[in-house]
């Protein structure tokens, strides 16, 4: 069964290496896990439901606890306490359209607030009802996961937006195909959860990002259906696909998407490169992105982030063998690790990895083949799970990230790793952060920074100490210039800062779009535009 109080399923675990808690020892300090709250106790804090009866709505206190908060730290924080302020007051799963219209009208007939449920994997708040007098029923999508089309001719497929990714690739690889898009949250969210949040899977640099791969759909509003139809191109207008993609769940909710999909390649191979130093690295990445080469992955880890990774990987034996290659190699004290993927034919993987080591080996790279590679693709999807084991040996971590041109990313990750560095100095507590270029493009990067600190007995103390670095980091990327969000969305916790980016009469059109769409204000109020 899934974790009410942690990621995934609770079958699954994720041990920490004793290298790996000494590790944390020496970096941050020893931890000391506060006390859970069992799930017989935070039961009984549920309060009755606000809502009238209907047979599509459940009320069942487990049932509205699973679906009050998502996967964020203050979300962790709020559920391993028990302090829950709000909880939704019932939790409806429809079948297909008629019922999400038929509860779209129950809710405006009886001013209920609606929140859209995918997955729950929500790092931002998407998915938490907001305190207030008004009933808040959450409509769970997971049964509306079928494939409804597909055009093979074409690369298209139509399917319900609750379908799961995992249930997603199985259904198009059976038929020699691939979406390709793969989030880590990627076991649990939905095609839904990724076009109503702007998503980017791992392997966006050859399969592109969701607004690439969304061509088109059906969302169910307050005023009425939007038709999406997909077009290989259009110039009648703005395309409104734009006002779907990232709208978090205020305009209405997505029922159907049709997606462009890619033949199953026929080879796919994973790589790891370590480079003498950061600008290096960057250096080999860029000219890999600007030569052509068909990759799917670039992902280049800090030096800090680089030893932090092998640190926490276990595998002792297998790490002191890789130290001593590379040391021998010239590579050593500041050197970052390169992952990249290369997907096609025989002949052009081959042809693209011959070109791809040869730019690195240019700029001072040193392969060191497939097996963190392939270490890497085994446990990217169980990496998550780490964040239970850490929780458990006291530790607390989350993360942030942002996108930006390329002559600027030095300049941030220097101003987010200060803000980061800084923010405790008055609890006395050491943060630990470490980041990489995740996403990769000819004109920037995104950046994925991570931040592991110490847990406090005290809730309270916990979400002050989360509140600092997250407010810390924000104004950091802000003041830089940077986007709020390059693919977690906006939902409650990056609102404050979504003003800096889009201006005030952007702000306005964003307003105009939901009065629009929700004249009655009941979808998912207090996301996105606050």
């Amino acid at each position: 069964m899934r974790r009410w109080n942690g990621w995934g399923d609770d079958t699954e675990g994720y041990a920490l290496s004793e290298s790996a808690a000494k590790f944390l020892h020496k970096t941050v300090g020893p931890g000391k896990p506060p006390r859970d709250a069992t799930l017989e106790e935070v039961l009984r804090r549920v309060p009755p439901s606000r809502l009238p009866p209907d047979p599509l709505i459940s009320t069942d206190p487990e049932d509205r606890l699973r679906h009050a908060r998502g996967q964020s730290l203050p979300d962790w924080i709020a559920l391993r306490s028990g302090r829950i302020d709000t909880f939704p007051d019932g939790v409806a799963r429809p079948s297909g359209n008629e019922d999400i219209r038929r509860l779209l009208d129950f809710a405006r007939r009886n001013g209920i607030f609606l929140i859209p449920y995918g997955g729950g994997t929500s790092v931002v708040g998407h998915i938490n009802p907001l305190p207030g007098r008004e009933p808040v029923l959450t409509v769970d999508l997971s049964r509306m996961n079928r494939l409804l089309k597909f055009d093979e001719q074409s690369h298209q497929a139509v399917f319900e937006a609750g379908v799961a990714g995992p249930d997603l690739e199985a259904q198009l690889r059976a038929r020699g195909f691939s979406l390709g898009h793969f989030p880590q949250s990627f076991e649990y969210s939905t095609l839904g959860g990724w076009i109503a949040t702007r998503s980017s899977g791992q392997q966006s640099l050859g399969y592109g990002r969701i607004e690439r791969l969304f061509a088109g759909g059906r969302m169910e509003t307050p005023s009425g259906t939007l038709e999406l139809q997909p077009f290989p191109a259009s110039a009648a207008g703005p395309d409104l696909r734009e006002a779907v993609l990232g709208s978090e769940g205020r305009f209405g909710i997505l029922t159907e998407a049709v997606v462009r999909v890619t033949p199953l390649h026929r080879r796919e191979e994973f790589h790891s490169l370590f480079f003498p130093d950061f600008e290096q690295g960057g250096e080999a990445a860029r000219r890999m992105l600007w030569s052509g080469i068909p990759l799917t992955m670039l992902r280049l880890s800090t030096a800090q982030e680089t030893e932090t990774t092998l640190a926490l990987a276990g595998h002792e034996v297998l790490i002191g063998a890789l130290e001593r290659f590379l040391s021998v190699r010239g590579v050593a004290k500041h050197k970052c690790m390169l992952l990249l993927a290369l997907s096609g034919g025989d002949q052009i993987v081959k042809t693209a990895r011959k070109e791809a080591l040869a730019i690195a080996s240019g700029c001072g790279g040193v392969s060191a083949g497939k097996t963190f590679g392939r270490e890497w693709i085994r446990k990217r999807f169980r990496t998550p799970y780490l964040r239970n084991a850490l929780w458990e040996a006291g530790y607390a971590v989350d993360t942030l990230e942002t996108a930006i041109s390329w002559s600027a990313v030095p300049g941030m990750i220097r101003d987010i790793e200060r803000a980061l560095d800084e923010a405790l100095a008055g609890t006395g507590e050491v943060v630990h952060f470490f980041t990489h270029l995740s996403h990769l493009y000819p004109w920037g990067s995104s950046l994925y920074t991570t931040c592991l600190f110490r847990l406090a007995q005290d809730p309270e103390e916990n979400l002050h100490r989360w509140r600092c670095l997250k407010e810390g980091a924000s104004k950091a990327i802000v003041a830089q210039g940077g986007t709020i969000s390059h693919q977690h969305g906006v939902g409650v916790d990056h609102a404050p800062y979504l003003p800096a980016e889009k201006g005030p009469l952007g702000m306005a059109v964003l307003g105009d779009l939901c009065r629009r769409f929700d004249p009655s204000g009941i979808m998912n109020p207090g996301k996105l535009t606050g």
